[in-house]
Parts: C-alpha cells; sequence; structure tokens
C-alpha cells in the first residue's frame, strides 16, 4: 500500500498530521511505501516527518515522487535514510537516462508512473515496438513494459480491464536483445510529455495552490 503526501501538506507539522490522517483513512498501522508528491513547498520538513513515521514502523519504506536529478541529489545528500524509491514519468519517450545513473549511484529503486505514457505520441502505434511485438506474439504495451523493466525500472501500468492487466502481468516469459533495447532507445526524447519542473510557468502553478 502506498500513500503520498501532497503539496498542500508540506512541512513538517502538516506532513506529520497528513500521515497521521491518511493511515487513519486506510484503515491501517502502516503503509508500504511513504512518498512526497512533488518536489515543492518545505519538502525538507515533509521528509523530516516520513523519517520520524519510518523509525516509528508506520512506513516501512519512504521516498519521493517527481523528484529531478538536481533536487534528488540535494534531499539524497542531507537525510538520514536515503529515499528508496523517486517516482517519476519513464516510458519509451522519456527513458530519464540521467536520472536512473544517479539514482542507482545513491542506491534508490526508480519507479515509473505514465509507463505508457498515458497515451501520448500516439503510443500504442509506435512501429518499433509493434514490429518488436510481433515477433514474440506480444502487444505494444508488453514490449514497453519489458524494455523498462529490463533497465531496472518498477513499473505500475494503471487499467481499469481485467484483460489488459492480466496481459501487464505477462511479460516475463520473453527477453528483448541487445539489439532491440538499443532500438528502442532511440525513441528516447529525454523530454517529459507532460510538464517540466524546470519550467517557471509549471513552478508558479504549483506555488498557486499550496
Amino acid at each position: 500500500m502506498t500513500t503520498k503526501i501532497w503539496i498542500s501538506n508540506a512541512g513538517y507539522e502538516k506532513a506529520k498530521a497528513s500521515i497521521e490522517e491518511s493511515l487513519k483513512k486506510l484503515k491501517t498501522d502502516y503503509v508500504d511505501l511513504l512518498l512526497i508528491h512533488q518536489p515543492f513547498g518545505d519538502y525538507y520538513g515533509t521528509y523530516r516527518a516520513m523519517e520520524e513515521a519510518y523509525k516509528a514502523g508506520k512506513a516501512r519504506a519512504i521516498g519521493v515522487s517527481n523528484f529531478y536529478p538536481d533536487r534528488y541529489i540535494d534531499i539524497a545528500h542531507f537525510a538520514e535514510v536515503v529515499p528508496a524509491v523517486n517516482q517519476v514519468e519513464t516510458h519509451v519517450f522519456q527513458q530519464q537516462k540521467v536520472a536512473r545513473e544517479y539514482l542507482a549511484k545513491y542506491h534508490t529503486q526508480i519507479m515509473s508512473w505514465g509507463p505508457f505514457a498515458e497515451g501520448k505520441n500516439d503510443f500504442f502505434n509506435t512501429p518499433a515496438l509493434k514490429e518488436i511485438g510481433a515477433k514474440y506474439g506480444k502487444s505494444v504495451a508488453q514490449v514497453a513494459l519489458r524494455f523498462l523493466l529490463q533497465n531496472g525500472v518498477v513499473v505500475i501500468p494503471k487499467s481499469t480491464h481485467k484483460e489488459r492487466m492480466q496481459e501487464n502481468f505477462n511479460v516475463f516469459d520473453f527477453v528483448l536483445t541487445d539489439e532491440e533495447m538499443k532500438q528502442i532507445e532511440t525513441l528516447d526524447t529525454g523530454k517529459s510529455l507532460f510538464f517540466s519542473h524546470y519550467s517557471p510557468e509549471t513552478v508558479e502553478w504549483f506555488m498557486s495552490i499550496v
């Protein structure tokens, strides 16, 4: 079970209260993973509250979400408990090559939200993924998931359809070759398909909801 602390609850006291409220709403004494949702506001104070929750057994692991390498390195350097996870936009069009390098260096697991890019860039009709999928009798989605898994990325694909959920699990009976991995690597744009935390407009929007 995973829960996140939203930006409006940033800061030590608010985060501490938010954690207790989440546990109460979830009717549990602990969560498996507790994350900071966005790297804005007093996320240092938020992380201190999370470290306390971790030490008290209220969270089995703590981490961050949407932290780009610069902010991730900053918090990892000063944290007593290095983030176990960084959940970031990761898919074939945004492969997070630089982020993966630094997360591995500090022993933090990268986790993908939106491994299918939420269908953007006509994702499910990507020629390279269709071609490779045909070879193995797999769908575009399965090839995309397999690519991420072979790159050490934990994936959390979303679907409300039972058959697609089952399909998403069936990615452990084939292995992409080095050549196929390199072919998919060429799809990387290195840019977000949603929004950039480096954009002043994006930061202003987040500040407007604090």
